[in-house]
């Protein structure tokens, strides 16, 4: 039987005793993205440049929605390799229309093309799009001290999501706001926002201190 504490703590215990954030409890295939995906650091830009690109997708919907559709969408955007995907035009945009099995949003669409062009610029310039986003980790002094139900209550933006937008907007990035931005940053571990008794919480900080973000080759 599932405990049910998620009103007080953000938080609910499965029949084998697993506690977890609760915003995953609606399926398996959630609980295991939230185990095993969701605040661990990543530094591979293929698997960066999807998340980046998913939660352009998820605006206006949820993240189980993109989820559930994964799999369509690296099919369709070829695993998001980033420079197969800066050559689609026209034939793959109408193919990409046509595919139930993604979100078919022409403007969403458009802009995976248009970021994947831009994330080349970013590689040339910095090296990999790791070593430009986590540029932007935020210092360990700006956030909670706990992080609990109540202190992540409302939370949707940072002042590094905020000004990680605006530099993606000023290189030319489409759907990637404020908002959507701290969801990227809490996706690829650059906060660890697993609420305070959480089990995967000190899996994710032990992951934390082993990785070491890529320098970056741009000049200062």
């Amino acid at each position: 039987m599932i405990k049910d504490n998620a009103a007080s703590t953000g938080l609910f215990t499965d029949d084998q005793q697993i506690t977890r954030c609760v915003w995953c409890r609606a399926t398996p295939e959630y609980q295991h993205y939230h185990d095993h995906e969701w605040g661990f650091p990543v530094q591979d830009d293929r698997r960066l440049f999807e998340k980046i690109c998913l939660e352009g997708f998820q605006a206006g919907l949820s993240w189980l929605t993109i989820l559930n559709k994964r799999e369509a969408f690296r099919r369709g955007f070829a695993g998001f390799d980033i420079d197969h995907v800066s050559k689609f035009g026209e034939a793959e945009s109408k193919r990409l229309l046509l595919d139930a099995g993604i979100v078919r949003h022409r403007g969403k669409i458009a802009s995976t093309i248009n970021n994947a062009q831009r994330a080349q610029e970013l590689r040339h310039e910095f090296g990999s799009l790791a070593a430009y986003f986590w540029r932007f980790e935020p210092a360990p002094d700006s956030r909670p001290q706990q992080i609990t139900r109540q202190s992540m209550s409302g939370v949707t933006t940072s002042l590094e999501s905020i000004a990680l937008s605006k530099d993606l907007r000023k290189r030319g990035w489409s759907f990637v706001g404020p908002t959507t931005m701290y969801a990227f940053m809490q996706a690829m571990g650059m906060v660890n926002d697993h609420i305070e008794g959480c089990s995967v919480r000190a899996k994710v900080l032990n992951a934390r201190v082993a990785f070491k973000p890529p320098a970056s080759m741009a000049k200062l």
